[in-house]
């Protein structure tokens, strides 16, 4: 069971937003979903190239409520954070959300 007070960190949930860019493509925008109380906690990181630049990739548990709508599309801001979405379970008979995510750091 998760204790609630353990929900210490401000995020801002985003949504994408897809319009057409008149060349057969779209152009994808962030909207705010919702601000959000979770538990962030850092797990394993690794080392990676991507697109040509090096970097590393931050792995994050994230814990919420599980009051929201959150799919795979969506992602979490903290500032100048950004952690994109790979997995989402419930816990505590959906009470929760329980979020894999990761951070990519350059």
């Amino acid at each position: 069971m998760i204790d609630p007070g353990q929900l210490k960190t401000r995020l801002v949930l985003q949504q994408p937003v897809e319009t057409p860019d008149d060349q057969g493509g779209v152009v994808r925008t962030w909207t705010t979903f919702a601000t959000i109380w979770a538990q962030v906690t850092p797990l394993a990181a690794r080392q990676s190239v991507e697109a040509d630049a090096d970097g590393a990739t931050q792995n994050y548990r994230i814990v919420m409520r599980g009051n929201f709508s959150v799919t795979l599309a969506h992602r979490f801001v903290d500032g100048a954070r950004i952690y994109t979405i790979d997995a989402i379970r419930e816990r505590d008979e959906r009470r929760f959300l329980e979020i894999d995510a990761h951070l990519r750091v350059f």
